[in-house]
C-alpha cells in the first residue's frame, strides 16, 4: 500500500481539489490518503473527509511535527508526502514508485507554481535545481520507503522550515535519494503576496544562520502566518493526469 499524507492547515478552498489530484494519479494503485489538519479554523478538515481522505486532527503548528503525525496514522509500505497546496500527477507519482523500484530510499521532485510573477518563476526554478545539486528538494513533494523513514525517525521536529533538507540527507546516509525531472505544481500564494526580494531574503537568512534560524517560528510568517487568498484569486488546479 502507498500511504499519501497531506500536512494542510486552513487550506478548506484546495483541500478538496489537492486530494481529488492524488486520487487520480492512484486512481489503480493501493493506497490511502491521510489529512493531517493541524487545527484549522475553517472547514478543511469536512472538505477533506467529502473528498475521501482520512483526517487526523493535530494540534501542532509546525510542519515537521504534522507529518510525523500523519505517517504515524499511516499503513503503507511507501510513504509519499504532498503539501496541503501541492497537485500530484500521474506522470510523477510513476516516476517516483519507478525510482523505489530501482532502489532508491527515497527522493522528491522539481517544483513549479500554479500561478506567479515571471521573475519568482525563474527563482524557484534555480533554488530547485541548486538544491537538487546538493540531493535535496522543496518539502511539498517527498516520498520514502517506510523502513527508512523509520529508521531516520522521521522529520526532525526542532525545525520549523528546512526540514526537508535535514530529512534528505538522513535518508541519503541510508541510501539514494532521487530529485525527479518529472515536476509537481504547487501554490504561487507566497510569490504572488511577497515579493521575490523578500523570499530570497528569508532564504539567505536561514543560510547564514542554519538551523539557529529556524528553531522558532518567529521570523518564518511566509511559512507560518495563516493568511489565505480569496477563492477568486486561487487558479484553477492542474488538469488531471498532466505534469503542468
Amino acid at each position: 500500500m502507498i500511504s499519501f499524507i497531506v500536512p494542510a492547515y486552513n487550506e478548506a478552498n484546495q483541500i478538496g481539489a489537492v486530494v481529488a489530484s492524488i486520487r487520480d494519479a492512484a486512481a489503480d494503485l493501493d493506497h490511502e490518503i491521510i489529512v493531517a489538519d493541524d487545527d484549522s479554523t475553517d472547514d478543511t478538515a469536512a472538505r477533506a473527509r467529502a473528498a475521501g481522505a482520512i483526517v487526523r486532527g493535530v494540534r501542532k503548528r509546525q510542519i515537521a511535527a504534522v507529518r510525523n503525525a500523519g505517517a504515524a496514522a499511516a499503513r503503507g509500505a511507501i510513504l509519499v508526502f504532498v503539501d496541503g497546496d501541492t497537485f500530484l500527477n500521474r506522470i510523477t507519482l510513476r516516476a517516483a514508485l519507478a525510482a523505489l523500484d530501482r532502489g532508491a530510499a527515497g527522493g522528491g521532485a522539481l517544483v513549479r507554481f500554479d500561478d506567479a510573477p515571471r521573475s519568482a518563476r525563474i527563482a524557484i526554478a534555480v533554488v530547485a535545481r541548486v538544491l537538487r545539486l546538493a540531493g535535496c528538494c522543496g518539502g511539498c513533494f517527498v516520498f520514502v520507503r517506510r523502513d527508512v523513514y523509520d529508521d531516520v525517525g522521521g522529520f526532525d521536529e526542532t525545525l520549523f522550515a528546512g526540514e526537508e533538507i535535514v530529512f534528505a540527507r538522513a535518508v541519503r546516509r541510508r541510501g539514494r535519494f532521487v530529485v525527479l525531472d518529472e515536476p509537481v505544481t504547487t501554490s504561487g500564494r507566497k510569490a504572488r503576496r511577497f515579493s521575490t526580494l523578500t523570499l530570497f531574503g528569508t532564504a539567505l537568512r536561514i543560510g547564514l544562520r542554519g538551523r539557529r534560524g529556524v528553531r522558532r517560528r518567529e521570523g518564518l510568517e511566509i511559512w507560518y502566518d495563516g493568511e489565505r487568498e480569496a477563492p477568486d484569486r486561487i487558479p484553477p488546479p492542474p488538469s488531471p493526469g498532466v505534469d503542468s
